[in-house]
């Protein structure tokens, strides 16, 4: 199994100046673990959701003077793209690895995703995992811990994605660098898996109604 968890040098990929420079690093030292990543994950995914999930690695492609911040690899069920679609992400910060299931500004059905989840707050509270935590902007590493939102602050999120066209909807992990780090191939791919295995209960639901 190739190397699959990120180093410190991988992390440091977002400290070096200028686009060129910081692309080149990305394209030669991290994207290669995006890539296999995408290709550990995908049929994982495809089973435990019941759809075919497609790999979309991160090109920064629209970037031309500011280098990014962040970079990863995105599943969903489309070839064609994955940003209008509910979606999974795995990622990087210099700080900090995510897993996400991500509702962003540009999918169309986001306020009929947020309807469902207003409707089902109260199982949604309770399944989702304490250390859980919400995020209203993927382009942000600022995040919501699950166990410090009560009932209304959950639903204040949910209502939000409805009706503010900017808005997003992300739930997930974020695994600190220096833990990162200090984990071998093994335990990084299993503290992947079993978060996405619980996020699979927010991708399922929204195929229980046509949205």
């Amino acid at each position: 199994m190739s190397e699959m968890r990120f180093r410190d040098e991988d992390f440091e990929t977002f400290t070096v100046d200028g686009l060129d420079e910081r692309m080149t690093v990305l394209k030669e030292r991290v994207r290669p673990k995006l890539e296999a990543l995408g290709e550990h994950f995908a049929p994982l995914l495809s089973s435990i959701t019941g759809d075919e999930m497609f790999v979309h690695v991160a090109k920064h492609a629209r970037r031309s003077v500011n280098p990014p911040n962040d970079t990863w690899v995105a599943f969903a069920n489309s070839k064609r793209g994955y940003k209008k679609l509910p979606h999974f992400q795995i990622g990087l910060w210099k700080t900090h690895v995510f897993v996400w299931f991500a509702l962003i500004y540009e999918s169309p059905v986001k306020g009929e995703y947020g309807q469902l989840f207003e409707k089902e707050l109260d199982t949604i509270q309770k399944k989702i995992p304490q250390e859980f935590v919400w995020s209203k902007d993927h382009m942000k590493p600022d995040v919501l811990r699950h166990s410090e939102l009560d009932s209304e602050q959950l639903k204040t999120l949910f209502e939000r994605v409805q009706t503010v066209k900017k808005a997003e909807l992300l739930c997930g992990i974020q695994l600190p660098r220096e833990e990162v780090v200090q984990m071998n191939n093994e335990e990084f791919l299993s503290k992947i898996e079993n978060a996405f295995r619980t996020l699979t209960y927010l991708y399922r639901f929204t195929q229980k109604e046509s949205v």
